[in-house]
């Protein structure tokens, strides 16, 4: 593997004593310089002034970058967190996906996602938590608290489903004050965010078609149902996760290539329109209750004391 050669001017730590260039007692241990002429290849040494001008050689595993030495105790926080498990603390689970949009089928994947409130005094350090919990093996995801409701203002889709789904597996007191008020985050943003990710989404689709002539037929499936979602928070004030049987019928049509390409395509095109009407109808405010969020992400975090 080959080692990359520090550029002259780059500010080091030594890692150990070292005798100066021209004699003299060693240089202590832990004694700052700069690269003054790097070496051409890994084998040979460095030329480093010290701040006092004395120079001295240095092999590479001889000297650490400063700003990497400084940062080395801050790493301990990683091995904190690995021995702490961040999973007793989740405080609401739920399932998402095809299963709680009703299109999972034999084989389907049970994806679960949800909000972990981490103790304060983790969350107090110096270390800090993770803003996101997340186990590939068993498909599940939890969003901190903060983070979670961060997401969910900005209308996030995947957060607010989140907040809809209807197949909640665990909810404690703390998030179910969270559910119960969940209205606080839908507003008239919601438009411009499921506008934009079909949108591109959309276009990445038929620049594939166009490049190798293949459709992702199940992600189109999705951005059909997620703007007819779309539409459905802006008339009813609410998100509509699970599919009824007739719009099932339909998105599974799309995903089994029933449809061609044109035919999503106006699909789409038409709900953009409906979309576009019930913006201008919708009774939802500008803006989600920041004031409301806030004040319950105070009360949850004084509640994790």
């Amino acid at each position: 593997m080959s080692v990359l050669i520090l550029p002259e001017g780059t500010m080091v730590v030594t890692r150990v004593e070292l005798r100066p260039l021209g004699g003299g007692d060693a240089c202590a241990q832990g004694s700052v310089g700069r690269v003054v002429q790097s070496p051409r290849d890994a084998t040979h040494s460095y030329r480093v002034e010290l701040v006092n001008g004395t120079e001295l050689m240095a092999k590479r595993d001889e000297l650490s970058v400063l700003k990497k030495f400084q940062e080395e105790g801050l790493k301990a926080g990683d091995a904190v967190l690995e021995e702490y498990d961040l999973y007793q603390h989740v405080i609401y689970r739920c399932v998402t996906g095809s299963r709680a949009y009703g299109l999972e089928r034999e084989g389907s994947d049970t994806d679960r996602r949800g909000i972990y409130l981490p103790p304060a005094d983790m969350h107090w350090s110096l270390f800090g938590v993770p803003e996101q919990l997340e186990n590939k093996d068993t498909e599940e995801a939890y969003w901190e608290l903060q983070k979670f409701i961060v997401l969910a203002l900005k209308a996030n889709p995947n957060i607010l489903e989140c907040l809809y789904s209807p197949l909640v597996e665990h909810v404690e007191p703390i998030a179910q004050e969270l559910l119960d008020h969940r209205e606080m985050f839908l507003s008239k943003l919601i438009y411009q965010t499921y506008n934009r990710y079909v949108m591109s989404q959309f276009k990445k689709l038929k620049n594939k078609l166009e490049r190798d002539g293949t459709v992702k037929w199940k992600h189109a499936m999705h951005l059909i149902r997620l703007l007819r979602s779309g539409i459905t928070v802006l008339n009813e004030g609410f998100v509509a996760v699970r599919v009824d049987e007739a719009l099932r019928e339909e998105l599974w049509a799309i995903r089994d290539g029933e449809y061609d390409w044109e035919e999503v395509d106006a699909m789409r095109l038409d709900l953009h329109k409906q979309f576009d009407a019930a913006f201008e109808s919708t009774d939802l405010p500008e803006r989600p209750d920041y004031a409301a969020a806030n004040s319950y992400l105070v009360r949850a975090r004084r509640a994790a004391l």
